[in-house]
């Protein structure tokens, strides 16, 4: 078994897609939703916890779903919808580590092991990734933090919505054993029943059972499962593929027209594209920003530059520039979004011996509102614009 201590985060959007629907129609807050097809076959995709008291649950038959709940409101799904949340939430993820692995568009593991010099414990990271994430898309998530992803998953559940629960190493028999068998990963209703008639009704049990007893139940798999049941995971968290951009983007409420406005949401936008850039230890060689009209209509421009760099006022310099071009070409146009990235990214070295006292300077600034950033959120001190 490894000696290096993990801290694992699971983080599950709470009844992600009718969530979604809710949020977007303020005449379903409160109603029992069903998103699915309405058809004779058709079957449910997600049940909003209003429903859920029915007995409705995502994968039942939307017939079945309707006579639980006659007065449910059936819903179509939006998957375009729901990807671009989707995208939101995951941008909130990598602002805390690249060790993301993603289960579905509202479902991820985190590896934050590295990350708590800079956002504070597994606790606080995942108290500050539920305020993003509701803070950028209105929905609320739930989330479980432990030193594996069997325990993290777990975790997420037991709290549910808009759950935190901590399980701690000292912590795992007493919140596991209570558990019913089927809570636990692998083991499907068949296989729980089984294991139910043979008086093995908990983890704890299961756990405590001798492997002889389990062998005509589970057979080869009998090891693992009394493993789990202690709460024994040695995967990794396995990130996705490896980034080719890191960015950031802001949709407005009002379109904004006002040139210095937009410089100055650029900055800002600049300011938390580039501490995600020092957070995963990358310099980038290419700055490029997107504007999106209100007539959505969108355009990037984009530079290079050599050498790469990290550092947030070079990189805002040359965001603000691309921008001024652009308002060249454009000067009366209305904006409703603006972005800023960074690409053609490469590990970042050993600090130049001979940096500049300006870079140096630079660099200490940057670190500071790193810091203050990564305590206190993204909006608690900006950079001011040069423009």
């Amino acid at each position: 078994m490894s000696d290096v201590q993990h801290t694992v985060l699971h983080v599950d959007m709470d009844a992600f897609y009718a969530a979604v629907e809710q949020h977007d129609r303020p005449e379903l807050a409160g109603q029992p939703v069903v998103v699915g097809g309405a058809g004779g076959r058709g079957v449910v995709a997600a049940a909003s916890y209003e429903v859920r008291r029915f007995g409705v649950r995502s994968a039942m038959p939307m017939r079945e779903a309707l006579r639980r709940c006659p007065h449910a409101v059936v819903v179509t799904p939006r998957f375009k919808r729901y990807r671009e949340i989707s995208a939101q939430v995951f941008e909130v993820f990598r602002e805390f580590t690249d060790l993301v692995e993603g289960l579905s568009l509202d479902e991820a593991f985190l590896d934050v092991s590295g990350s708590a010099g800079l956002f504070g414990s597994g606790e606080e990271i995942a108290r500050e990734i539920k305020r993003r994430i509701r803070e950028r898309t209105g929905l609320t998530a739930s989330v479980g933090v432990s030193h594996n992803k069997l325990l993290a998953k777990l975790a997420s559940d037991m709290g549910k919505p808009d759950g935190l629960t901590v399980i701690r190493p000292e912590d795992v028999h007493a919140m596991l054993d209570p558990l019913p068998v089927g809570r636990l990963f692998g083991i499907g209703p068949k296989t729980a029943a089984r294991l139910e008639e043979q008086g093995i009704f908990t983890l704890g049990q299961l756990r405590a059972t001798p492997e002889a007893v389990l062998w005509p139940l589970l057979r080869r798999e009998a090891r693992k499962y009394q493993d789990r049941a202690a709460g024994i995971d040695e995967r990794p968290v396995v990130s996705d593929a490896p980034e080719k951009q890191i960015s950031s983007e802001e949709t407005f409420d009002v379109d904004i027209r006002d040139h210095k406005e937009m410089q100055e949401r650029l900055a800002q936008l600049a300011d938390r594209t580039t501490a995600r850039l020092r957070a995963r230890q990358f310099k980038a060689g290419m700055v490029s920003i997107k504007v999106r009209r209100r007539d959505f209509e969108t355009y990037t421009r984009q530079r290079s530059f050599n050498p790469p760099t990290q550092e947030t006022r070079l990189i805002a310099q040359v965001a603000a520039d691309l921008l001024d071009h652009w308002l060249a070409e454009q000067p009366r146009a209305a904006v409703r979004l603006l972005g800023v990235g960074v690409s053609d990214l490469e590990p970042e070295t050993q600090l130049d011996l001979f940096s500049t006292p300006d870079f140096a300077e630079s660099r200490r600034l940057d670190d500071a509102l790193d810091r203050i950033h990564g305590r206190f959120g993204d909006d608690a001190i900006h950079r001011g614009s040069d423009r």
